[in-house]
């Protein structure tokens, strides 16, 4: 062989070998502990399936609050035209994570998937979601946020049942 090949040849493995190196080192950053997932986490990206738009903004994002726990509470947080931000509810409950199955409010696991200690991201239905773990939220507004999804809580059974009788059969 001549001197030129041999030294293409231990380029090519020297490129091949950093390349699995460095597989190797991002399949390492994507095993994370459970446990990571507790806090505050903003939605950093929000694509559906076949399009390029991205729909988190100034004026749109989303929430989730993860505790110890079990607790969990998810708001979307809106930019109003005259400046302020609304914090509008979307669930309050419980959460599981374990070995990497995610599910929310008791429905069907799913895959978590990590990008690494403060990155995740998901599918739902046909939208992509990646998330961004929040490490210096103040906790009055982590509790605002959780106390707002708290409060857009479902009547309990008893009060379903009076609205029932009392504001919708009265037609």
């Amino acid at each position: 062989m001549k001197q030129n090949q041999l030294i293409r040849i231990a380029r090519l493995l020297l490129v091949m070998l950093f390349t699995m190196m460095g597989t190797n080192n991002i399949m390492a950053q994507t095993k994370v502990a459970d446990k990571e997932i507790i806090g505050v986490w903003i939605m950093a990206s929000m694509k559906y399936e076949g399009e390029n738009k991205e729909f988190i903004s100034d004026n749109y994002n989303q929430v989730k609050v993860y505790r110890a726990n079990g607790e969990y509470a998810c708001a979307e947080i809106v930019r109003q035209k005259d400046g302020s931000y609304r914090v509008i509810p979307h669930e309050y409950g419980t959460y599981y994570l374990k070995n990497g199955q995610y599910s929310e409010m008791g429905r069907k696991p799913i895959k978590y998937e990590w990008v690494n200690k403060t990155t995740s991201k998901g599918r739902w239905m046909n939208r992509i979601d990646l998330w961004k773990k929040v490490v210096d939220m103040p906790e009055t507004l982590t509790q605002h946020i959780v106390d707002k999804c708290k409060a857009n809580q479902s009547s309990p059974e008893n009060l379903q049942k009076m609205m029932k009788k009392y504001i919708f059969a009265q037609k």
